[in-house]
């Protein structure tokens, strides 16, 4: 699994590299890991980070500490939360997802950061520029807010008859204006009639497909933030129960028999970042955009079995 050969460099970073400020590290290192998810909506992220620590030679508990801090999709959490990590002395913090980086930017700038995200990083306010960044934050960005018009382009053409699309998003993650202006912005492009729907807690999910349906959306556009990644199998399964096509941004829905997703390939970027993180202190951030992939699972029954023919083909040996 490639994201472990990049949390192993990260890890591997908290007693290697020339930082650029550097905390001093206890007889047993301690990571800090904040995320505005789940440790199960983030099980992936969690079984790698842990395999990566025992093939680089530590053993949670023995050599190493890990403080694992969840804000479970509250993201009024994260601040506490970030600041009970850096009161811990980690020797590094590890904050996937831009809410959870932010939170730790503005909880200390003396203890080194690796951050992963997919909006970019400059215009998030995390770095001031790709090339350099300066103080104690480094890492990884997918750039995936891009392709987030890509997406409405690419549903459009599958159900070319949906005269209404939801695109459905988190109000409390920052990037969400942006993601809302950038699809308005290409809906009107395409002439697409499209209605914004808020969500930020499990609870309403089921509520709010039963809306989409009574107010006459026929396909979804799902954004791609931390809580909503959160809930991938739950909003796969109101998909298929409602009949109603949906665009993911991440390719782990069409995995849980989701319909389409479009979005970087998270390997390359990982896989460079691995030889990079080692030596955090003067390590560039990471800002070449990665492939690009379009993935497709099973067609709703309302679809024709030919759209599924005009993305995609098996691959030839």
């Amino acid at each position: 699994m490639r994201r472990r050969d990049f949390i192993k460099g990260i890890v591997g970073s908290a007693t290697v590299g020339p930082l650029a400020v550097r905390a001093q590290q206890p007889e047993k290192s301690i990571v800090g890991m904040l995320d505005a998810g789940s440790a199960e909506g983030d099980a992936d992220l969690l079984g790698g980070f842990r395999q990566a620590l025992s093939e680089a030679g530590y053993v949670e508990g023995q050599n190493v500490a890990i403080e694992y801090r969840w804000a479970k999709g509250q993201y009024d959490l994260l601040p506490a939360l970030a600041s009970e990590l850096v009161q811990l002395r980690p020797a590094v913090l590890l904050a996937p997802g831009l809410p959870a980086a932010l939170s730790i930017k503005e909880a200390t700038s003396t203890i080194p950061i690796v951050f992963v995200s997919g909006p970019d990083p400059v215009r998030s306010g995390l770095v001031a520029n790709l090339n350099g960044p300066n103080g104690n934050i480094t890492g990884v960005t997918l750039f995936t807010s891009v392709l987030v018009t890509k997406r409405l382009e690419l549903l459009r053409e599958l159900v070319p008859a949906a005269a209404l699309i939801a695109f459905i998003v988190n109000p409390d993650d920052p990037r969400t204006k942006a993601d809302v202006d950038d699809v308005e912005a290409g809906a009107r492009t395409l002439e697409q009639q499209i209605i914004v729907l808020e969500v930020n807690s499990e609870r309403d999910l089921e509520a709010l497909f039963a809306m989409a349906i009574q107010r006459g959306v026929r396909a979804l556009l799902v954004g791609n933030d931390p809580f909503i990644n959160s809930q991938a199998q739950q909003l796969v399964t109101l998909a298929a129960r409602y009949e109603v096509p949906a665009m993911y941004g991440l390719r782990k829905y069409v995995e849980t028999g989701g319909l389409m997703s479009y979005s970087t390939s998270l390997p390359e970027p990982t896989l460079d970042a691995s030889s990079k993180a080692r030596n955090l202190l003067s390590c560039r951030l990471y800002s070449r955009p990665s492939l690009s992939l379009l993935s497709i699972s099973r067609l709703p029954r309302r679809l024709d079995s030919q759209c599924r023919r005009r993305f995609w083909s098996p691959p030839t040996r």
